[in-house]
């Protein structure tokens, strides 16, 4: 392995400067100094090649850990004679510089060239600056990514009718169009929770934070905020399915026969439930029992209908549900609402018919069979009538 040794030159630059500039900026990113070490030694060393020497390869810089101070250090290798002295040291100078040196080691050697403290108060500052932003950048990045699924507050700080940007603390939320909700109207300064949908990397490097109050899952997430038994694993959300705004349907299931997951989450005097309701602005929510059996599970979807009979067809997850006349539009719901929440809860493609369309459907396919016959029958008797 290679020795190396300092030469005992010291000509330390005031960094006074530098270390009120880091410590600020750390302060102000929440880092610790270790993790930037290695970034500011190579800026300075960019810094160095750009306003002192430009072919200086072989220059290495290092930054003092406890003081913060930075020398500056030409590498050479330890040869027995010269041929760039740029780049070689002799055995007989090496070992001015330490004893220890032998041929094929590194020995470096401290310079100071005279304007690299005035181009370090500046150039380098800047340069340093900017690694700390971008690792700054990275770190909220990798931060936020964390904190995905989960639920957030801030300020509104922009609600212009188009995307709503939200003070989320050390970063900024965007809550685009599409994941707002409809019924909703938001105001600068006004206090917001929301959904983090994603995190990506924006213009610069910077982190933008999407998030999302339309998203089925901010209704998951805040059933686990306010249900004890679910955050804790009693009780287990097996499904969403929402309109944002107007009604969600949520799919609950515990495996402990003494638990109605239902009834834990509705609360008493339905006070448990109150609480998401309110935070969604008055958005209707049907707790439903999940079942194993999908006749059950999709009955129970379609509340508060009644159903009479539940046909299903395993193999191509379809149901044929029959509910009674008088029940036919609140199965179906406005614009077909609560059909289609079923649907999406169940995972099941599902058909609605009154009582008396079902009925007729059978009478009308009972005449068909009957006519079937009735021709097969007078097809026989004209063969006989023929052969004879």
């Amino acid at each position: 392995m290679k020795k190396t040794a300092k030469a005992k030159v010291s000509k330390a630059i005031d960094s006074k400067e530098m270390l009120l500039a880091m410590e600020e900026l750390e302060k102000e990113n929440g880092m610790e100094p270790g993790s930037l070490l290695e970034s500011i030694e190579t800026a300075l060393v960019t810094a160095y090649k750009r306003d002192c020497d430009s072919n200086a390869d072989n220059v290495k810089i290092v930054v003092d850990k406890d003081t913060g101070d930075y020398h500056v250090y030409a590498e050479k290798e330890v040869v027995e004679e010269v041929e760039d002295g740029n780049v070689q040291i002799s055995l007989a100078e090496a070992k001015k510089i330490s004893k220890s040196l032998e041929i094929g080691d590194i020995a470096q050697i401290e310079i100071m060239p005279k304007n690299f403290g005035r181009i370090a108060a500046g150039t380098a500052k800047q340069v340093i600056i900017q690694k700390i932003r971008e690792a700054s950048r990275e770190y909220l990045f990798n931060e936020f990514s964390d904190r995905k699924g989960e639920i957030v507050s801030g300020l509104i700080q922009k609600a212009d009718g188009g995307i709503v940007v939200v003070d989320l603390g050390r970063l900024e939320g965007v809550m685009p169009l599409k994941e707002q909700v409809p019924t909703e109207k938001y105001h600068v300064n006004d206090k917001i929770r929301a959904y983090v949908l994603d995190v990506e990397k924006g213009a610069k490097g910077s982190p933008q934070v999407i998030i999302s109050r339309a998203h089925a899952d901010f209704v998951r997430k805040l059933f686990e905020l306010e249900i004890p038994e679910i955050y804790e694993g009693v009780i287990e959300i097996k499904s969403v399915s929402r309109d944002a705004g107007s009604r969600s349907k949520v799919a609950v299931y515990s495996p402990n026969e003494n638990i109605d997951p239902v009834g834990s989450c509705v609360g008493q005097k339905g006070i448990r439930i109150q609480n998401i309701i309110n935070e969604l602005g008055g958005e209707k929510i049907d707790v439903i029992e999940w079942s194993e059996d999908p006749s059950i599970f999709i009955s129970a979807a379609l509340l508060p209908a009644q159903v009479l009979a539940v046909d299903v067809k395993e193999e191509e997850k379809f149901a044929q549900v029959i509910v009674p006349d008088d029940q036919l539009s609140l199965a179906i719901g406005k614009s077909g609402q609560n059909a289609r929440l079923a649907a999406k809860l169940t995972n099941w493609k599902i058909d609605i018919k009154s009582e008396s369309q079902f009925r007729k459907i059978l009478q009308e396919e009972q005449e068909k069979e009957n006519n079937i016959e009735y021709d097969e029958n007078v097809d026989t008797a004209t063969e006989k009538s023929v052969e004879e």
